[in-house]
């Protein structure tokens, strides 16, 4: 089968992406989210070009030739707008076969332990900890994460004292028996990471994602040597050689690739064969309800070396009104903690066609 037409269907947002070969056989998926109508210019200028004829089931050779083909832009949107057509591609692939995904990878579908993920700052600790406890009831949550210090906040907080009183009080409303996890977003200097993480390590956090500029490895890995607790990162990483380089120096004790952000499932998976070589739980960055979590989904129940946890965000659309009716029917039921895969064919999703009729439209198209 030959790709014959890639299209996409954009928000500021959202860019879901369609793929059509010339057989006629048709594949979902999505770009990354944010600034998702300029990620889908770049599919059609410089992914579609190269994809246009190709096998659609050789997705990591397609992905490869992309990649060489514009090497002189290794950055984040080319990656973005390679996710939209590999997730497509696979779609497709399971649909032609009557497949779910995460059996394709080598898989099957089930459950998968979630944690409930905060991505609110401008909350106070007793509002957020109020809020966190209601979702455990409600959900069967046993496991969350909230935000420590400012988004990549050169040592300050969001404001003074806040992840010196959040913290403490997490841990008494949730009690002994609900694992906390927290993320930092870049905040802090090695020193200072390391002062918090001594106030984590004190009141049983077992998660402390991003403390140091992500892109800093050797800060980062100070932080990751001094402290008896699970560093993480790299959600935001997209090239190769950073993987490698993150993995075989151990900066991080558990990897977060970003499905979408790293540019598509197959090269994910790649991420996740490092890691498991190198002995690495990989707890996957999937922090929306786009197609990102269930694409983060399927991955967790195909690796070897899947992490203790599914990141949910916990956000409606207060925080992401964008997420609005995205979908006919909701993936995304979480029942005694757990998320569920299907054993529908692809992702199993279908995108609301009236979303669809209101986005942004644009096709590429094989000639002849």
């Amino acid at each position: 089968m030959k790709i014959k037409s890639i299209e996409t269907f954009s928000t500021e947002f959202v860019s879901f992406t369609r793929v059509t070969t010339d057989t006629g056989a048709q594949g979902w998926g999505q770009v990354a989210p944010y600034y998702a109508d300029i990620t889908a210019q770049v599919l059609h200028r410089q992914v579609a070009p190269y994809a246009l004829g190709k096998d659609a089931y050789d997705v990591d050779g397609i992905l490869d030739f992309v990649r060489d083909r514009e090497h002189k832009f290794p950055g984040s949107y080319l990656r973005r707008a390679m996710g939209g057509l590999d997730t497509a591609l696979w779609d497709l692939r399971g649909k032609v076969e009557g497949k779910p995904v995460c059996t394709l990878l080598g898989g099957s579908p089930g459950e998968f332990r979630a944690y409930g993920s905060s991505m609110k700052r401008d909350i106070t600790p007793k509002d957020e900890a109020d809020r966190l406890v209601r979702l455990r009831d409600e959900k069967g949550f046993d496991a969350f994460k909230f935000r420590i210090g400012a988004e990549v906040g050169r040592d300050r907080d969001e404001w003074d004292g806040r992840t010196e009183e959040i913290v403490p009080t997490m841990r008494r409303a949730m009690g002994d028996d609900v694992a906390l996890l927290v993320d930092a977003n870049s905040c802090y200097s090695p020193k200072r990471a390391i002062e918090v993480g001594k106030i984590l390590i004190d009141n049983g956090i077992s998660h402390y994602e991003e403390p140091c500029p992500y892109w800093e490895f050797a800060q980062t890995k100070e932080v990751t040597d001094a402290l008896d607790l699970d560093i993480t990162g790299g959600e935001q990483d997209c090239m190769m050689a950073n993987w490698q380089q993150m993995i075989d120096g151990r900066i991080v004790d558990i990897v977060q690739p970003d499905v979408l952000y790293l540019g598509g499932m197959s090269r994910t998976m790649r991420v996740a064969k490092m890691a498991a070589d190198a002995g690495i739980p990989v707890t996957p960055h999937a922090a929306n309800l786009s197609l990102v979590t269930l694409f983060t989904m399927h991955l967790l129940r195909a690796i070897p070396n899947a992490g203790k946890y599914l990141e949910f965000s916990i956000e409606g659309l207060d925080y992401y009104p964008w997420q609005d009716k995205l979908f006919t029917h909701d993936p995304y039921e979480i029942r005694d903690g757990k998320a569920t895969v299907t054993d529908a064919p692809g992702w199993g999703i279908e995108i609301n066609p009236e979303w669809l009729y209101k986005a942004e439209y644009r096709k590429s198209e094989l000639e002849g």
